[in-house]
């Protein structure tokens, strides 16, 4: 730390504190050896990281708690919480410019591996991600139960009507149902060819509609039945929308993971590992809500949602 002093001397005070200067001590030598700074103890020192995040809202929340978790544990950390995207990110987490920050499992696998086909399944995504992960001197720890992935929801009213919760709830009703999502939808593995594969599900009608607000506002007004939307769109909080459970798992595990350089030590690891053990994906998307929507701050966000579990 730089610090600034003023002195005021004579003369003569000043020559013999010349003198003692080159001269030395013993005393003086001693502790500039240990690291002293006179205060009679020494502060362990857990270095600097830098945790870096994509520029949403999400990502900005989640990188904000790694960073207070690693703060509060005595680590000094640099913020980056606003990258531009992935393509930029990776590249500076290979060259240790970051060395923590949150990632999506089947996102990164896709990216890492164009030709894989991610699965469902967490655990195996993780797996066939670690060789590729290792080769850029990092890992991923521990994923979290929060996904943000494709997400098939429903308004209260219709939930409650045919008792859905899960996706295997929709195969009945669906024949008497609209469907709205994006143009795309009925050439897509993870959506209507899918659901019908996977499900047996077969709406009574699709509506084109944009992903986000238009199909949020569409589901709200009654025009369809089932909206896809992603699945923790702040949209689905502020609306009410009952999100459906992927039962059968047709939908890639983008669940978040943090994503650190290969040689973090331990403590860091344990303390990233006890984020990923809070975050559940009805909690994430609330926490959305209060930053995209509420315009609130992500810092005070995640403080509060780490104070609330325990983690600060």
């Amino acid at each position: 730390m730089r610090r600034s002093r003023r002195y005021v001397l004579g003369a003569a005070l000043l020559a013999l504190s010349l003198l003692l200067g080159a001269c030395g001590s013993g005393e003086d030598d001693s502790d500039a050896e240990s690291g002293g700074s006179g205060s009679g103890g020494t502060t362990e020192e857990k270095g600097s990281l830098t945790v870096g995040s994509d520029s949403f809202p999400e990502a900005q929340i989640v990188g904000e708690m790694y960073a207070q978790v690693l703060e509060n544990a005595g680590y000094e950390v640099e913020r980056q919480l606003n990258v531009d995207s992935r393509e930029v990110r990776l590249p500076a987490m290979e060259k240790g410019d970051i060395d923590v920050a949150p990632e999506y499992l089947a996102s990164l696998l896709s990216v890492l591996d164009p030709e894989s086909a991610p699965s469902g399944d967490p655990a195996e995504v993780a797996e066939d991600l670690a060789p590729l992960v290792e080769e850029k001197n990092l890992q991923l720890l521990e994923y979290s139960d929060a996904i943000d992935t494709n997400a098939f929801v429903v308004s209260q009213e219709t939930a409650d009507e045919f008792g859905l919760a899960t996706m295997s709830d929709l195969a009945e009703p669906s024949g008497e149902l609209v469907l709205g999502a994006p143009a795309e939808c009925p050439d897509r593995p993870f959506c209507i060819p899918g659901l019908k594969e996977t499900y047996g599900i077969e709406f009574a009608d699709f509506k084109s509609l944009e992903y986000g607000a238009a199909t949020a506002q569409a589901l709200a007004a009654d025009a369809i039945d089932v909206a896809l939307l992603f699945s923790t769109d702040p949209l689905i909080e502020q609306n009410g929308f009952v999100l459906l459970e992927d039962d059968q798992q047709l939908q890639a595990a983008d669940y978040i993971t943090p994503l650190v350089s290969a040689d973090l030590d331990d403590e860091a690891i344990e303390l990233l590992n006890a984020v990923s053990a809070s975050l559940v994906t009805e909690e994430i998307t609330a926490l959305n809500a209060r930053v995209g929507i509420e315009q609130e701050d992500a810092a005070d966000v995640a403080k509060e949602y780490l104070e609330e579990k325990g983690l600060l």
